[in-house]
């Protein structure tokens, strides 16, 4: 018997058999519910409030009695029994415009390869170029096929010879070659890695030069971004971006291999990240009032089991010794065969992988950044839940990747959320009173704390010298923030009056726990890295961070509890989406799109999890900010002069 689900505050009812899987049933209707395990049942994110009706739900220790009188459920534990209404809580509720938001102060590193940089060394030069020909109408007297025609008007007009072709525009030939009396545009393929002539892709009636288009695509984890570029000018004209409609499947590249490997799983996986590309492409292009066929090809990075996914390709082997990926490089592909919303011409060319979890996102950022040209030793750090490590120069790149978890992404963490409106960002405490002052995204109440606010709770619970350097709550402080609780002893950061759910908002010595594994993950996969290449820290010269998260790390922050180095500050720079930004300069330059396979070949991967060494230093920085003191002597010094 059917049974009706209405979610609140969407107001959107939907029917399903009765018994059906509640969170199964949110997905089907489009309603986003926080799932980072993809409803495996072990995270406890995927929390709804039942306002009315009946559920067969299992309890769990991942809510507690008070939640559960509350009316919190997990969704992935529930069966709908009879017609329900449920509310999605806050920290579910996705707002897209925090995707594009900045922050202040914060000075980008200059790409040393950027437009104008391009433009003046003379590297403009797009792979995908338009060429006119107005071509002498046939006669008696010249007879000549259609496509000898164009072919001899090539080689005339514009010096191209021996070019390949496209099957498929050869059935539409006479027709637009007649359009507007033998007056056409050829596009023209340059990237072809194993043959040097030019491919003939796409033929449009009269002269349409100027409107030459092609599109860049960034698919992360979290987030896909596009770019809209002016072939024609040389200019971004737009983007925009969109949570990855793969999020309802899974938080991590973990639970969505995992997912992938259900029946049906992989094509729905698939499905979802297109129809977010879609969209956002869609939009973009009725913004700046273009159409799809203007469109001349698509430049795509993503991290490996990202690139998997969208490519339709099996992923499980990437996490399964000795961890091989299917294919590190992908040939180009109709972007209309993976279900893109484009013309038969537009073929997609990604970036090169390296390995299962060092994918074309880090060798795209590598490209952009121009390490690769520099003499200076750099490590270059994208944070995510899967965290990845280069380190070289012009001479050598070496790279790993290491799982951090999703504790910087707000999972793990029992308030944990991702940036949106209402998280807590920053943080500071009086030591006096353990008093805390903090500020939300946008000002709102606060709902829960997102990667950048963990990394400066905790560091200031370590300057206010609440919190001890093994992650334990000191237990002699006169304050009613400090009290004991069902995950150890907890800091209450707001009280449930001053919160948008009426709950207090806390970090607990096991979220403390969590934070401290993340972290640790990432400073012993710097140190086993420089090790296996004969480096210490103080070797490096620069220290790039990487990614929308790098952008709102507040550096001395995430240096206090031990994520990232204590090196002099004039070392770090910030490049934001790098991913992004190599993906558009490969559609803008032919010869980059040729570099990145050799900055790809130029990466020597390790392994962390195959060298011995790797759990030592893991073991180590569990601790802040880490057992040997002497890795974070300002840090060590400043903590001294405040106790």
């Amino acid at each position: 018997m059917a049974k009706r689900i209405t979610f609140q505050p969407y107001d959107l009812t939907v029917e399903v058999e009765e018994g059906a899987n509640l969170l199964q049933a949110a997905l089907a209707a489009g309603v986003h519910i926080n799932a980072s395990c993809g409803g495996a049942g072990v995270c406890g994110k995927c929390r709804i409030i039942l306002d009315s009706g009946s559920l067969d739900c299992a309890e769990t220790t991942l809510l507690t009695r008070q939640e559960w009188e509350l009316g919190y459920r997990q969704a992935c534990q529930c069966r709908v029994l009879s017609d329900v209404t449920v509310r999605i809580p806050p920290e579910s509720l996705l707002d897209k415009r925090t995707i594009t938001r900045r922050r202040a102060g914060v000075s980008l590193r200059p790409s040393p390869i950027d437009l104008p940089a391009l433009k003046a060394q003379g590297l403009y030069n797009p792979a995908f170029q338009k060429k006119f020909l107005q071509l002498p109408p046939p006669s008696l007297a010249d007879n000549l096929c259609d496509l000898s025609r164009l072919e001899g008007g090539l080689s005339r007009l514009h010096g191209l010879h021996n070019l390949t072709l496209d099957f498929l525009l050869v059935r539409k030939l006479a027709r637009v070659m007649r359009q507007e009396n033998f007056a056409v545009t050829a596009t023209l393929d340059f990237a072809q890695r194993r043959s040097r002539n030019p491919r003939l892709v796409n033929l449009e009636a009269g002269d349409t030069t100027s409107r030459h288009y092609a599109l860049a695509v960034d698919i992360g984890t979290t987030t896909v971004w596009v770019q809209l570029l002016d072939l024609a000018q040389g200019e971004i004209i737009g983007q925009a971006a969109d949570y990855n409609g793969q999020m309802a499947y899974g938080d991590d590249v973990i639970s969505r291999i995992l997912y992938s490997q259900k029946e049906g799983g992989l094509a729905t996986l698939q499905k979802a990240v297109v129809a977010t590309m879609n969209r956002i492409i869609a939009g973009l292009l009725k913004k700046h009032r273009l159409a799809a066929e203007d469109i001349s090809h698509l430049t795509l990075a993503a991290n490996t089991t990202m690139t998997h996914l969208f490519y339709a390709l099996d992923p499980k082997y990437i996490r399964l010794s000795p961890y091989t990926p299917a294919a590190c490089h992908i040939p180009p592909v109709r972007a209309r065969h993976l279900g893109l919303d484009l013309p038969e011409h537009v073929f997609i060319y990604s970036v090169s992988s390296v390995s299962s979890y060092v994918g074309g996102d880090i060798v795209s950022g590598v490209l952009a950044s121009g390490i690769y040209k520099e003499p200076k030793l750099t490590l270059y750090i994208d944070i995510g839940t899967n965290g990845e490590i280069v380190i070289g120069n012009q001479e050598w790149l070496a790279c790993a990747a290491c799982s951090a978890g999703p504790a910087f992404e707000g999972g793990g963490i029992r308030f944990g959320m991702r940036a949106a409106r209402g998280a807590v960002e920053e943080v500071t405490i009086n030591p006096e009173n353990c008093e805390p002052m903090f500020l939300t995204i946008d000002l709102a109440k606060p709902k829960g704390i997102c990667g950048s606010g963990l990394i400066n709770l905790l560091a200031a619970l370590m300057e206010a010298g609440i919190v001890l350097p093994n992650g334990k709550f000191r237990d002699d402080l006169k304050t009613d923030r400090i009290r004991e609780s069902e995950n150890g002893r907890e800091y209450v950061l707001a009280w449930g009056s001053d919160t948008e759910s009426g709950e207090d908002l806390t970090l607990s010595e096991l979220d403390i726990d969590n934070l401290m594994r993340a972290k640790a993950a990432m400073f012993a996969g710097y140190l086993t890295l420089l090790e296996s290449v004969g480096l210490k820290l103080s070797d490096l010269q620069q220290v790039i961070l990487a990614g929308a998260f790098g952008n709102f790390i507040n550096l001395e922050n995430a240096i206090t509890i031990g994520l990232l180095p204590d090196l002099p500050r004039e070392c770090f720079q910030f490049v934001g989406n790098a991913s992004l930004m190599g993906a558009t300069l490969l559609a803008f330059s032919r010869e980059l799109l040729e570099e990145e396979r050799r900055v790809a070949d130029m990466m020597t991967n390790f392994e962390l999890s195959e060298v011995p060494s790797y759990m030592d230093q893991y073991i180590s920085a569990l601790f802040l900010p880490h057992t040997q003191a002497d890795y974070f002597p300002t840090i060590t010094a400043r903590l001294k002069a405040g106790q």
